[in-house]
């Protein structure tokens, strides 16, 4: 299935767009390391970072939208140069150790003109499976294969900036993922598959046929009430990741190795993108929606020994297991989603979910991280638990109905 993959999408695609999403996940941690370090403020640089985050979180959907209707190649374009400007921006304004209110506006601008690489590069790659005749497995290896991009981006991007904050500065990892940023995203705009996402011309009508024409067009459009409840269940997801993040980071200070944080988050996302390549070997007859309520019973199953960890080899292990739950369930939420809005909202919504992870894990992380400083890991850990059950909850009481569609055949896509 993956060779099939990866001839779809050609081999400049999946490099330029995984260079292209990995500045995403190298500018959160990145912005907290440079401020934290030039200002000298915890406070300053938490707000600069949630400031970031909130800048995605809104502006992400907003992004997909004109994606939607304008074509991917103009507004990942232009998003991408935006993004590179702002980010070296912030870099200068912490060098020259501005205020903290400048810094936050940095931030957020940063977060609002992230290109949303990885979203528009599911829709993307969607679309060429849709339109080269590719059945449902092929589509949902397309999915697995993108998920595990992104999780391999945010397993290699927080390590990249870690690595060039010791070895030389925090500002040196943004400047690269500026850099990454003007040349990957750019790439990733020209690359010729953008066509595959362009929009059709609607055609011509008067009187009653242009209204008949626009109110088609509505129904045509509108999203699912699943559609909503999916995008929920992503929030929870993040919420998960933010709470997951707080404990991991609490107990290894209370046991007196701070430094292992990050790895042991790090070996959570390898589990994760493993267990995401694997998925596509998942038999058909399974469905997305059966698939989707076993990976949320595994969400709670493995994150309930969360709750009693106290040595690092527990930790480890436990977390570990967990990181095997991730990928199903993010990969059949994306699944799901590709199968239930219209393919006019395809990219807004593939941005709704990346940007309600991000909500959701910067807002868990605030809260839980409070929670462990006053009452142990297993508190911020309770949260995370608190998310997997939820997002249960959701699978076994929503029910998602695919749309019918009508997919122009292969080759129909424009020519410019």
């Amino acid at each position: 299935m993956y060779r099939d993959t990866l001839s779809l999408l050609g081999p400049a695609l999946p490099v330029v767009s995984f260079l292209g999403r990995l500045p995403t996940a190298m500018c959160q941690l990145g912005s907290l390391l440079l401020v934290a370090e030039t200002s000298g403020s915890l406070a300053t640089a938490g707000l600069t970072g949630g400031a970031l985050a909130a800048g995605q979180t809104v502006a992400g959907p907003v992004i997909g939208r004109l994606a939607d209707r304008r074509g991917q190649r103009g507004v990942v374009l232009a998003a991408s140069l935006a993004n590179a400007v702002a980010v070296t921006a912030l870099v200068l304004a912490a060098l020259a150790d501005a205020p903290t209110g400048p810094l936050m506006a940095l931030g957020a601008l940063a977060g609002a003109t992230v290109p949303q690489v990885g979203p528009l590069a599911r829709t993307r790659s969607v679309a060429l499976a849709r339109r080269s005749g590719a059945d449902d497995r092929l589509v949902g290896a397309v999915l697995s294969f993108e998920g595990t991009l992104d999780e391999v981006s945010f397993v290699l991007g927080p390590a990249l900036v870690g690595l060039a904050a010791a070895l030389a500065h925090p500002a040196a990892a943004l400047l690269l993922a500026a850099l990454l940023l003007a040349v990957c995203g750019t790439a990733f705009a020209l690359h010729p598959t953008a066509r595959a996402t362009a929009p059709e011309a609607p055609a011509a009508a008067t009187g009653e046929g242009a209204a008949s024409t626009r109110t088609s067009a509505a129904e045509r459009t509108r999203l699912p009430g699943s559609a909503y409840a999916l995008r929920v269940t992503m929030v929870l997801q993040g919420a998960m990741f933010g709470a997951s993040q707080a404990g991991i980071t609490a107990l290894t200070e209370e046991l007196g190795v701070p430094a292992q944080a990050g790895l042991v988050y790090a070996a959570m996302g390898v589990m994760s993108a493993a267990v995401g390549l694997s998925m596509a070997a998942v038999p058909a007859r399974i469905g997305l929606t059966t698939r989707w309520r076993a990976a949320t019973a595994g969400l709670v199953v493995l994150s309930v020994p969360l709750l009693f960890v106290g040595s690092l080899g527990a930790l480890y292990a436990v977390v570990v297991v967990l990181g095997a739950a991730y990928a199903p369930h993010l990969i059949t939420v994306f699944g799901l989603t590709e199968r239930t809005v219209p393919a006019a909202r395809l990219a807004e919504s593939m941005a709704f979910l990346t940007s309600g992870i991000v909500g959701g894990q910067a807002l868990a992380l605030a809260v839980s991280g409070r929670l462990a400083e006053g009452e142990g890991a297993p508190a911020a850990f309770a949260v995370a638990v608190g998310a997997a059950v939820a997002c249960a909850v959701l699978s076994w009481s929503v029910r998602v109905k695919a749309p019918v569609r009508v997919l122009r055949p292969a080759g129909a896509e424009r020519s410019g």
